[in-house]
């Protein structure tokens, strides 16, 4: 039997189908466009991920020469919070916030300012990322299309309802982004009533459901132009980097998730809630039911990566790296901020914005590349040592997403933190995670954690070199004092 995954990011949406022991037979993906109207925000049309999402099953299928009657289950994840509006027949009505759209800064400060409850299970701050500053933005900005919209929902409750016909919630994506907490009865009513948002309960689906729960099976028309049966049911989804924890197998204690993709995020399941950390959460029921999940994360790691390559180099990624690995560590005196979109943990500003210093005409264009790794590395370590700090063990980064094609970046994290990193064998974590909720849904595993336990194997390990982050730990005091200083310069340049 076999297991589709889907997975909806930032830069293109992929599809896997894997056998039940988490062998990959195929993969297929699709790219489509960020729209950037001004600084600080992000758009996507949600039409491009329901046309990749129809084209890559196809693919996969055609592909792997997989007979569709062996097909048992499908799940999916996407961007979060990418906020999508939508009149009463789910079309939407304008292009989609992009999680990394950042323009409801001033929303999410009074968010914070009310000091709601709610907000203890969510780092303290809102983020101008989520679900009501932006709800908030558009009801002020553009009440025509606010006032329309009957479902506002996010990217994976979207293609969820475009593949069942049902309107759900993933308790993922509510808990994480929206401000539901379970242990507090769920929806943030106070928190909207003081904001006065509170119309935005009716603009929300009322089912909720975990991760792996099945929300239905495939209209008869999708599955028909997917070539796929119509009794195959379809599991409830979630986040992106979420459903790539399951896919590296980040379900208990001890261990951080770290997905590198155009953000990086880490993850880190908890037996308990843990308070004060500066990261996102303690989310409680976001993952695995009585489980808690705290989240740090960087805006912007591969997408400036990829901004560097596009705009100032006719290099290759292999070239460049292997230029670079043979510079020492420090790049020779530069220091990076990845702040490209933001600075989101432990501090989180979403004004902060990129910066490099320490430049002389010695420096080439392997060293910023370099220096690039090493300042994704340092915020990497910065959300360690703030999350460590409250008494959370972590003593193994597993890694996986597009970032891990490179061994030196990997090696550069390792050494920068101090700690082995492990590599799977399936890089589309996020791919995998969703077939294994697929396989839930299905009933072929009892939990997630059942399944990720019997469908995610280790590939390798990257070891650190303690020499180097004795030399690194200089440079992360700069990297750490950098902000402190500029902050305010930062700010005043955003007018």
């Amino acid at each position: 039997m076999y297991f589709i995954g889907i997975d909806c990011g930032t830069q293109s949406l992929r599809t896997g189908i894997f056998d039940e022991k988490g062998t990959p037979l195929a993969f297929a993906v699709k790219e489509y466009p960020v729209y950037y109207p001004s600084s600080g925000w992000a758009e996507q049309d949600p039409n491009d991920w329901w046309s990749a999402l129809k084209f890559t099953v196809k693919k996969v299928m055609q592909d792997s020469g997989v007979d569709p009657k062996s097909v048992k289950g499908i799940s999916l994840d996407a961007t979060a919070c990418t906020v999508v509006p939508l009149d009463e027949n789910g079309n939407p009505l304008r292009r989609a916030l992009l999680w990394m759209d950042v323009r409801a800064f001033k929303e999410a400060q009074e968010v914070t300012e009310t000091k709601d409850e709610v907000l203890r299970y969510a780092g303290d701050d809102e983020s101008a990322e989520w679900m009501i500053p932006k709800a908030m933005w558009l009801k002020r900005n553009e009440p025509e299309i606010y006032n329309r919209t009957r479902y506002m929902v996010e990217a994976t409750d979207y293609l969820m309802y475009k593949l069942t016909g049902r309107w759900t919630i993933s308790m993922c994506n509510a808990t994480c982004k929206w401000n539901y907490v379970s242990i507090l009865g769920g929806f943030p009513v106070g928190l909207l009533k003081k904001l006065d948002m509170e119309e935005l309960l009716e603009k929300w689906p009322k089912d909720i459901l975990s991760i792996g729960e099945v929300s239905d099976h495939l209209l008869p028309s999708v599955a028909e132009e997917l070539g796929l049966p119509s009794n195959i049911p379809v599991a409830e989804g979630g986040i992106d980097a979420y459903l790539a924890m399951v896919g590296i197998n980040i379900t208990s204690p001890n261990k951080m998730g770290m997905i590198m993709g155009s953000s990086t995020c880490h993850m880190v399941v908890t037996d308990t809630a843990v308070f004060g950390t500066g990261v996102w959460g303690p989310y409680p029921d976001a993952l695995i039911k009585g489980k808690w999940v705290l989240e740090g994360g960087q805006t912007s790691t591969g997408s400036v990566v990829k901004w560097f390559v596009d705009q100032f180099t006719n290099a290759s990624y292999e070239e460049l790296d292997t230029k670079a690995s043979e510079i020492p560590p420090g790049s020779e005196g530069l220091i990076l901020l990845e702040y490209w979109q933001g600075y989101r943990s432990p501090i989180r500003d979403p004004l902060a914005r990129g910066t490099i210093w320490g430049l002389s005409l010695k420096h080439t264009p392997y060293h910023i590349h370099r220096a690039i790794y090493e300042g994704t590395a340092y915020g990497t370590r910065n959300i360690i040592e703030a999350i460590t700090s409250k008494g959370v063990n972590i003593g193994e980064i597993y890694a996986c997403g597009g970032g891990t094609r490179s061994k030196l970046w990997l090696q550069i994290k390792a050494d920068v933190c101090g700690m082995p990193i492990y590599v799977p064998e399936v890089e589309e974590a996020g791919c995998l995670g969703s077939a294994i909720a697929g396989a839930v849904g299905a009933g072929y595993f009892k939990d997630l954690k059942e399944g990720a336990s019997q469908m995610v194997k280790i590939k390798s390990v990257i070891e650190p070199n303690f020499k180097n982050k004795s030399l690194y730990d200089f440079y992360f005091d700069k990297y750490k004092r950098t902000y402190m200083q500029l902050k305010d310069l930062m700010h005043e340049m955003n007018i």
